[in-house]
């Protein structure tokens, strides 16, 4: 069953298009990201779903029952969606058993069901505390627990980790995002950062200017991006000026093989290469690059070499390997690149 389906749905502010003809649907128990940068319209979407904003043209069904078409609007609180906005949002004046519990039924609250709720989240005894008294994480758990006891068909989260620290934003997102998972709920989550989208979601639509200029599988999105502007986007990119001829590019890397040669057509094109897909190499006659930069992570490092004309180019490697600023390298290509038409 569908949780969620918008079908062309648009919105304007005054004269400015901040929603743009969007479709698209959320099956149940998936967890959608929607990504994109600040003012391309996704915190607008959300809203719109939650039923603070109406549509101007389009409609929005959650759970197959209809909430905004143009004609008929349900209120927000009869939606059956839960709404988790990037601060929480929470009551400082009541305890955090009465902030769990607002917003349901009277004689559905009782301190079993909060004290249940706030089990689920990693926050059990904490029912007589108020928000002032929560770490950021904390008030975020509570924050969660309140959208899950209106046993929502949906729940809705707005950059909901955006405003904890790096150190903790990890261990609250892993947190969130079991207890979600344990529920089976179904998630929409708005978000600008990348690698978030990436490893949490199962589809992400990526929205630019209002519109949704791709929608698909991280995998598919970061390996198949539509456009040059949506690979920088997503991910690290290198983008190198080349000439195809068949299946493949002559670059200033040498000849590079590509992918769906036949949708790109021959003469010059833009070739997207990932760091992951180079490698470091001893310089050779034909090739010598010079290192110019080398950030170490930990986990892996990148190496920043000056290409071809001048351009800046990004390496993907083992930690282990050590480039130095002034070493003369040469780049190898692994597997293939993509090409895009020259405009």
């Amino acid at each position: 069953m569908r949780a969620l389906e918008i079908q062309r749905a648009s919105k304007t502010f005054g004269e400015a298009a901040v929603l743009r003809d969007i479709s698209l649907h959320v099956d149940e128990g998936m967890l959608f990201a929607l990504l994109g940068a600040s003012g391309s319209g996704k915190t607008t979407l959300l809203r719109c779903i939650a039923g603070f904003e109406r549509l101007d043209h389009g409609s929005i069904t959650v759970a197959g029952a209809g909430v905004d078409d143009g004609s008929h609007f349900v209120a927000p609180e009869r939606r059956r969606v839960g709404y988790v906005p990037q601060d929480g949002s929470l009551f400082p004046h009541l305890s955090v058993e009465k902030n769990v519990l607002f917003g349901v039924p009277r004689r559905e609250r009782s301190r079993e069901r909060a004290e249940e709720l706030l089990a689920q989240v990693g926050l059990s005894g904490f029912g007589g505390r108020r928000p002032t008294e929560l770490s950021g994480g904390q008030r975020q758990r509570v924050a969660i627990a309140r959208a899950l006891a209106l046993d929502p068909a949906l729940i809705l989260l707005d950059e909901p980790f955006g405003a904890l620290d790096a150190s903790l934003r990890s261990e609250v997102r892993d947190q969130v995002m079991a207890v979600l998972k344990q529920h089976g709920a179904t998630v929409v989550l708005v978000t600008h950062d990348q690698d978030e989208a990436l490893s949490l979601a199962d589809r992400v639509a990526v929205l630019r200017e209002g519109a949704i200029v791709q929608e698909a599988s991280p995998e598919t999105l970061y390996r198949r991006p539509t456009d040059v502007a949506l690979a920088a986007f997503v991910g690290e990119a290198n983008v190198l000026p080349g000439r195809k001829h068949g299946a493949e590019v002559e670059t200033g890397l040498g000849r590079v093989a590509i992918s769906d040669a036949d949708k790109v057509a021959d003469g010059p094109v833009k070739v997207l290469l990932r760091p992951e897909q180079l490698e470091l190499a001893a310089p050779s006659a034909e090739r010598s690059f010079r290192v110019i930069r080398h950030r170490y992570h930990g986990h892996d490092a990148m190496t920043h070499v000056e290409g071809p004309d001048g351009i800046e180019i990004v390496v993907r490697h083992d930690p282990r390997l050590r480039a130095v600023p002034g070493d003369q390298v040469d780049l190898v290509v692994i597997g293939k690149a993509m090409a895009f038409e020259k405009n």
